[in-house]
C-alpha cells in the first residue's frame, strides 16, 4: 500500500470545495482503502488530504496522484507518497 500526504495551497480552500465531487467519484473507482482532510485546529476548514491506496507499486500510486482531480486543480502546495503498511486495523 501507498499513503498520498497533501497541503493545500493557502488560501486554496475555494479549489477544494469546486472540485471535491470530481475527487469523491474519482476516488471511488479507484483502490481508495481510505481517504479524508486534514483539518485546521481552529477553524476546522479543509486543508490537506491523506489518501491510501491499495497498489503494489510506486508508478501506481503516483499515476492516482496525477490524475487526482484535486491535483489536477492545483490545489497542493506539497504532495509526497510513502510507502504503507498496515499494522492495526
Amino acid at each position: 500500500m501507498y499513503a498520498i500526504i497533501c497541503t493545500d495551497k493557502d488560501g486554496a480552500l475555494e479549489i477544494r470545495k469546486a472540485n471535491r465531487e470530481a475527487h469523491l467519484a474519482y476516488s471511488a473507482e479507484t483502490p481508495v482503502v481510505y481517504l479524508g482532510p486534514f483539518l485546521d485546529d481552529v477553524s476546522g476548514d479543509m486543508k490537506g488530504s491523506l489518501v491510501v491506496l491499495d497498489v503494489d507499486t510506486r508508478a501506481e500510486a503516483e499515476a492516482w496522484a496525477a490524475n487526482d482531480p484535486y491535483a489536477k486543480a492545483g490545489l497542493f502546495q506539497k504532495a509526497r507518497i510513502e510507502r504503507f503498511k498496515k499494522v492495526i486495523g
